[in-house]
């Protein structure tokens, strides 16, 4: 009964060690061996102090977490680059008073990704995702700190999946 298990495991295991560039993530970084993420300047006319810095490290540990790739400071394989362009709350539905019911906090990036091994696989694109909470709360403290990392989760899975993803 052993046997043939471990005859399974290691017809598997060289099966996907044969793949070579085979990911559970997904990811396709071909010949590429580093990363750089470079600073994400707030230039929303909305600044809330520190999302600059929050999102590109969250990218970084993103991809860091989810590759082989290391990061670099510079002339890495690939570059990640950008500016936050949207940082605003709206109010997303009212009250029978006409006041707001819940608000939405909304940032979008415009990110520049640039594969010097490959240059067709250059993009410029913007992502953006929301954060919906009761207008009674108070966006500050760990209730911002809660939106901004489900913002940065999937605005970083989205660039992540643009990049690297053959999906």
């Amino acid at each position: 009964m052993k046997k043939p298990m471990i005859i399974f495991c290691a017809v598997l295991l060289s099966t996907l060690q044969s793949c070579g560039i085979y990911s559970f993530t997904g990811a396709n970084v071909g010949e590429a061996e580093t990363f750089q993420v470079n600073f994400f300047q707030n230039n929303a006319d909305l600044v809330e102090p520190g999302i600059d810095r929050a999102f590109t490290q969250s990218l970084q540990e993103l991809i860091q977490n989810q590759t082989r790739l290391s990061l670099v400071n510079n002339n890495g394989d690939l570059i990640f680059e950008g500016e936050i362009v949207e940082y605003y709350i709206s109010p997303m539905s009212a009250t029978a008073q006409s006041t707001a019911a819940q608000n939405r906090l909304t940032i979008g990036i415009n990110v520049r990704y640039y594969n010097t091994l490959v240059p067709e696989q250059d993009f410029e694109r913007r992502f953006s995702f929301f954060y919906d909470y009761p207008a009674n709360v108070q966006l500050v403290g760990a209730n911002l700190q809660t939106a901004l990392d489900e913002i940065y989760n999937r605005i970083t899975q989205d660039v992540f999946n643009a990049a690297l993803s053959n999906w």
